[in-house]
């Protein structure tokens, strides 16, 4: 039972960080072409709802979308952008390098391809490597998106492992496929309980103490 709820907790723990870390809107928000023409209007397409998440949209699609969820993307050297001030309140950012373009922070979308740093360089984006400052980890919300669910899935191989090295099996949350790995673990199994041949206390009251030693008596 211990064990059942200390992985209900862990696993609860893990979809709420997942959620923050990537939201639904994410991966469809930088698979999206943006600064195309409107279907229904002609206009530059900027806009996109994150709660509908049906793509770009123009400035007129925006009377559909009232009360919405809306951002809009912007450009920088042919590459899309958004605002810090607007990203920041739905997504965590950290370790994301921003930069100063028209007086405003923004972060890039998705990663800008560029040769191999040189020797010189201190630091780079985690995924694309590109060149960043050194308190940054990626350099665009795709490589910290990408970078992320690496983790995760590497976490959970870790966990995975570290019951396996105590000879038990993944509970709830890290099923292989094998309906047999869904077995829950007590307590007991999980610490078995010490016999008296193994307790270190008994073992130490077998052993014989040995006797004072005497000296042979003197030859006459």
């Amino acid at each position: 039972m211990f064990v059942q709820m200390l992985s209900n907790g862990e696993e609860e723990e893990e979809e709420e960080e997942e959620k923050k870390m990537r939201p639904p809107w994410l991966k469809p928000l930088l698979g999206t072409n943006f600064f195309v023409h409107c279907e229904s209007h002609g206009d530059s397409s900027n806009m996109y709802c994150l709660d509908c998440m049906l793509g770009a949209m123009c400035s007129f699609c925006l009377t559909h979308h009232r009360d919405h969820h809306v951002i809009q993307i912007r450009r920088s050297s042919y590459h899309d952008v958004i605002r810090v001030s607007e990203i920041q309140k739905v997504l965590d950012i950290a370790g994301v390098q921003t930069y100063i373009i028209n007086s405003a922070r923004v972060v890039f979308l998705n990663q800008r391809p560029q040769p191999r740093p040189g020797k010189g360089v201190a630091n780079t984006c985690l995924v694309c490597e590109r060149s960043i400052l050194d308190n940054c980890n990626f350099c665009s919300l795709g490589c910290k998106f990408t970078g992320t669910q690496l983790n995760l899935r590497t976490k959970g191989n870790m966990q995975r492992e570290q019951l396996k090295r105590h000879g038990l099996r993944p509970m709830k949350g890290f099923s292989d496929g094998n309906t047999d790995n869904n077995k829950e673990y007590s307590a007991k199994e999980m610490y078995p309980p010490m016999s008296l041949s193994q307790s270190p206390s008994n073992h130490r009251t077998n052993k014989r103490r040995k006797g004072v030693p005497h000296r042979a008596p003197l030859g006459g």
